[in-house]
């Protein structure tokens, strides 16, 4: 058997970090499907590297009773149970910052999409045919005229408040914590009825903590306006679909623009298919390559741990 540590790897990295990685461990493949199953050749695996889709639960820590570290490619950690890996003294690493101006440009290109109407011109128009387009396609409204809600005050949260209040948007935000006068861009501090019910848009940036789950169910949403923007780039849960679909179909000058859902992928019956207002995309807020890039070097801080050394990005260390 080699000295070398052995690291699982269960879904797609940028080939550089993987290469990376892979001369200083014994790097495997496996799909995130069997780790639950896995056999004692794999008993002695010290590192675990996952992204979305890889549930890292107790099941999964009790196949793998020699692991020391699990990286997560990315910022969210609802899909690795945290408190299970500090009881068996598994460290869990993270890329906190590796999407977030990614996910801001998603959420301004959705936003954008929404209130400007565009016609790709691929072959001659006549007069007629002209001036037809360029009435169609006039925006009811401009963000300068409009207040943008942010619900969740975070590092994306953040980037998005920059970018819509430099369109001449009035910004507002709510969030648990206090965020200092220096980080609000601008934005005004509001309760959250507030927030729901005097934005034109709102858009959502909450973490993952339990809590979070079915946010924004019947009651919430029917305080938005009835011509509101709703922007989810998120976590799925977070939005209760079949509710949000309801009131989509009762109010059709409403709009949602929703990137993660649950579940995912989404299934034929998912409610929000047939709501034409409703706009949805599959997960792509992380899917550019620079975002990429920062979410695959948490292998540096797998190698950290396996070597001995401090991470720096452990949620298991916060805690």
């Amino acid at each position: 058997m080699s000295d070398r540590p052995l690291v699982v790897q269960t879904e797609e990295l940028e080939t550089r970090a993987a290469e990376w990685l892979g001369q200083r461990c014994d790097l495997v493949r496996c799909e995130p499907q069997k780790l639950a199953t896995l056999n004692g050749e794999l008993e002695h695996a010290a590192g675990l590297v996952v992204r979305t889709y890889t549930k890292v639960n107790r099941e999964v820590l009790d196949h793998m009773p020699g692991l020391r570290v699990v990286g997560r490619a990315g910022v969210g950690l609802e899909n690795i149970d945290v408190d299970a890996c500090l009881e068996r003294g598994v460290q869990v690493v993270h890329t906190p910052d590796a999407n977030s101006s990614a996910v801001a440009e998603l959420v301004m290109a959705m936003l954008l999409d929404a209130i400007r109407p565009r016609h790709y011109l691929k072959a001659a128009v006549s007069p007629q045919d002209w001036c037809g387009l360029r009435c169609g396609l006039r925006g009811r409204r401009q963000l300068c005229e409009m207040t943008v809600g942010i619900l969740g005050m975070g590092k994306v949260g953040t980037r998005v408040a920059r970018a819509v209040a430099g369109l001449g948007a009035r910004v507002q935000y709510h969030d648990l914590i206090e965020i200092p006068p220096a980080q609000r861009q601008g934005a005004t501090c509001v309760d959250q009825h507030t927030l729901l019910t005097t934005s034109d848009v709102v858009t959502v940036h909450v973490d993952a903590r339990p809590s979070n789950d079915g946010l924004l169910g019947d009651d919430l949403l029917r305080k938005l306006k009835p011509d509101a923007i709703l922007v989810n780039t998120s976590r799925g849960p977070v939005v209760v679909a079949a509710a949000l679909a309801r009131l989509l179909h009762e109010r059709p000058g409403m709009t949602a623009l929703l990137d993660v859902h649950d579940p995912e992928p989404i299934g034929p019956d998912y409610p929000l298919l047939a709501c034409s207002n409703a706009l949805l995309t599959p997960h792509i807020g992380a899917a550019t390559e620079l975002a990429n890039q920062k979410m695959s070097w948490v292998v540096e801080d797998v190698w950290r741990v396996l070597s001995g050394q401090k991470p720096i990005y452990s949620a298991t260390l916060r805690k």
